[in-house]
């Protein structure tokens, strides 16, 4: 018989990591309450206190605002070279198709 893996939203791993940097309850009660195991707990906790860093290093919004910026104009010029594409491929199928017409009359 197998087991569903439970799976957690970030918002339940939070504050179960806030509460125990708090440090106002044991680290048995909060996975007690919350039922799950102390590893799981201190997993989160390691994978929030290695990424924490990274909130503060560009104003909230702003990076993210010019990666999109610049994946939107990369896929713009994309967009671009492939109408022309098309364009030529469309333009050299008829230009096939009239040459066929032409030696098959």
């Amino acid at each position: 018989m197998s087991q569903k893996r439970r799976t957690f939203s970030p918002a339940f791993k939070f504050e179960a990591v806030m509460e125990l940097l708090r440090g106002h309850k044991p680290v048995t009660d909060i996975c007690r309450e919350r039922q799950i195991k102390d590893n799981l707990l201190y997993k989160w906790r390691d994978a929030f206190l290695a990424r924490g860093a990274s909130v503060f290093e560009t104003a909230p919004g702003k990076a993210s605002l010019d990666d999109q910026s610049a994946r939107i104009a990369e896929l713009e010029r994309m967009i671009g070279r492939l109408a022309v594409e098309n364009d030529s491929l469309k333009k050299a199928d008829s230009l096939l198709g009239e040459m066929r017409r032409q030696r098959g009359a």
